[in-house]
């Protein structure tokens, strides 16, 4: 069966099956180099690295196979018209045919399926932590805050493998952690019964029986009958922490911290105390920090083991560990059954804790995060914009989200739709009557000003400055968020708008925009990202509408780089729809990235085309695109991130 690859930017489409089994059609040296150098070398060489590529270092197919991702973006800019420049010399349509098939057929003949990429040990985001602890032991532990910050990265996610690394630092708080959350246990007798259902308590027979016995055998443990009794505990609490079975080593290493402290100790209660030193040793444990998945002696990929494709799941969709009916089903073996597998992540979306996801995908994708926590305008020009109002704003994206995602059933829904969620406050903000009480909830719209994520004002804040609209920023956002064509970064002398003079209430930022853009350097990037964002001129800084800058009028029709006409956010939005293959592949390279805590990688287009084409085929359907990605290799599967030396007879 043929499986075409879609690139953003434009169509490219590619006939897999067919391009592996038969012989490359171009030869790079003679017929693809030739024209890079006419068209590229230019502005991509050794010397002049524009965009931070050199081209012209590529002298062979081999060499342009390895880095492959690269290769791929040439293909998107050719196909799109946007390399070379608008201000050099265009390709003939052989020319374009030559680079486009060519590089290609190249890529593709050289791509296996099944090749799940690697993914490195990933230790638990600080979100992951809190909610992990706040299910294992009922402590709500803010370990956002307690923690030093992470830095972020793959499209901006904290759970990116590659920056949960540990410092010194880091490594002592989580001594501390482990402290104040097991001391938070004992002091709270509820949550240390549900813990702890037994405790070991000797009468005096038994304490004087113990003590003769010692003295007169050698072989005799005194803390043989309390460690019966505290294993009860202990164990079912590590195999929950570490998310599988423990194995005989890891018990003994728990029955060793135990019994070390309950003969050291000198309090009235050496059990409770032998306990509690015993729970911290597993809260620092590198099993319990960290997602661990073991390695395999192999160099090909093979199957996560069921306990590890339940941590996979649970963190996707929870930012937790697995519940107990999802660790009874990997304990039985058949996690990796589709029907089995449906059903868990239908469950699961059912649960409350897929808020969470919600919460944690949607405000990162967005750029909303800071909201929560800081103003992103100024507190003096802005006084309206209070800290009720703001966290109505962000919990507004949050439970659109999640109503999107458990609900409509059709992630089109974040573009445009015909509701809103909104309370008394963020109703009346937005000037639509008729809703009252602090609470939440689903509102239908009389007209399109409002609906989708374009008119929210936790985007529409977070994407403005201090004192003003930034038409720049929010034509980026769209450009980068939606659309996945970001401009490239502006050049080193590109300068700023005026700022008193554009947040002067009257200012035209149009105008200013215009005259910003007419710098030859500033032109083919503001092109694209300032229509846009005139486009969005409607709301203020905090969202509200707005018809006027002071006595102003606002114009907000405008004409897109790709040539569409249109005249405000209603018509804007509808373009956007339009664009669903733009949309499909942000969609799934975000949520992929997310889900499997790791950038995309050249091997991972078989699924990245699999999950855009599941979404155009089944109209963005949420439900079918969530169990796409579960199914998908990449999820199920792995392959070593080191290498092992396998032996030789």
């Amino acid at each position: 069966m043929s499986r075409f690859f879609y690139l953003l930017g434009g169509l490219v489409f590619f006939t897999l099956t067919p391009v592996l089994s038969q012989e490359i059609k171009l030869s790079f040296e003679d017929q693809i180099r030739p024209v890079l150098d006419q068209h590229c070398f230019s502005c991509h060489n050794v010397g002049k690295v524009a965009g931070g590529i050199n081209l012209e270092k590529y002298e062979s197919a081999g060499h342009l196979v390895k880095d492959g991702e690269i290769w791929l973006k040439v293909v998107k800019q050719v196909q799109s018209g946007q390399m070379p420049p608008s201000d050099k010399p265009s390709l003939t349509s052989e020319e374009k045919s030559i680079l486009a098939d060519g590089i290609n057929d190249i890529l593709l003949s050289s791509l296996k399926e099944n090749n799940p990429g690697r993914v490195v040990l990933r230790r638990l985001s600080h979100r992951e932590y809190q909610h992990t602890i706040l299910d294992l032991t009922g402590v709500n532990f803010n370990a956002t805050r307690f923690f030093p910050a992470d830095g972020s990265g793959g499209s901006g996610f904290d759970n990116y493998s590659r920056t949960l690394f540990f410092t010194p630092l880091k490594l002592e708080r989580y001594y501390e952690a482990a402290s104040q959350i097991v001391d938070t246990l004992y002091t709270n007798p509820e949550l240390w019964q549900e813990l702890v259902p037994m405790k070991y308590q000797p009468s005096w027979w038994t304490s004087l029986t113990d003590w003769a016995t010692s003295i007169f055998s050698s072989e005799y443990d005194l803390v043989a009958a309390p460690l019966a009794v505290a294993e009860r505990s202990l164990f079912p609490f590590a195999s929950h922490a570490y998310r599988r079975f423990l194995s005989a080593d890891e018990k003994d290493q728990l029955r060793r911290i135990f019994r070390k402290v309950y003969l050291a100790d000198t309090s009235d209660n050496p059990f409770d105390a032998a306990l509690k030193e015993t729970f911290k040793a597993t809260l620092v444990s590198p099993h319990f920090l960290y997602k661990v998945e073991d390695e395999q002696p192999t160099e090909a990929p093979y199957p996560l083991s069921n306990f590890e494709l339940a941590t996979r799941l649970s963190y996707f969709l929870w930012s937790s560990l697995p519940d107990e009916e999802l660790f009874e089903v990997a304990y039985r073996g058949n996690l990796h059954d589709s029907l089995q597998l449906r059903q868990q992540v239908q469950r699961m979306l059912r649960d409350p804790k897929a808020k969470r996801f919600s919460e944690s995908f949607a405000t990162q994708w967005f750029g909303i995060t800071r909201l929560k926590e800081q103003s992103p305008v100024d507190p003096e020009r802005f006084p309206e914009f209070t800290p009720t109002l703001r966290q109505a704003m962000y919990q507004e994206t949050v439970d659109y989200f999640h109503h999107v995602l458990t609900e409509s059933g059709t992630f089109l829904d974040l573009l445009d739709s015909d509701y809103a969620m909104l309370n008394e406050d963020l109703a009346n903000h937005y000037g639509i009557a008729g809703v009252e009480g602090d609470e939440l909830r689903l509102v239908s719209l009389t007209d399109r000003r409002r609906g989708g994520v374009l008119s929210m004002g936790s985007v529409l804040a977070s994407t403005s400055l201090p004192l003003r609209t930034s038409p720049v920023l929010r034509g980026k956002w769209v450009l980068e968020e939606i659309l996945g064509t970001p401009p490239p970064p502006p050049p080193p002398d590109a300068g700023e708008l005026p700022e008193e003079e554009a947040a002067q209430p009257d200012a035209s930022l149009r105008d200013l925009l215009a005259l910003h853009r007419s710098k030859p350097d500033c032109y083919s990037c503001h092109q694209k990202m300032d229509p846009i964002g005139l486009g969005l001129e409607n709301y203020d800084a905090l969202g509200r509408w707005r018809t006027h800058y002071g006595e102003e009028p606002i114009v907000a029709w405008d004409t897109l780089a790709s040539g569409e006409v249109f005249n405000g956010p209603e018509e804007l939005k509808r373009i956007l729809l339009s664009k669903e293959e733009n949309f499909a592949r942000v969609l799934a390279e975000k949520m992929f990235t997310y889900a499997i805590g790791r950038r995309i990688e050249f091997v991972d287009e078989p699924t990245m085309q699999r999950l855009t084409n599941t979404l155009l085929n089944n109209h963005f359907n949420t439900k079918e695109f969530i169990m796409e990605l579960v199914y998908s290799y990449p999820f199920r599967y792995k392959i070593n991130d080191f290498q092992p030396k396998l032996k030789t007879s």
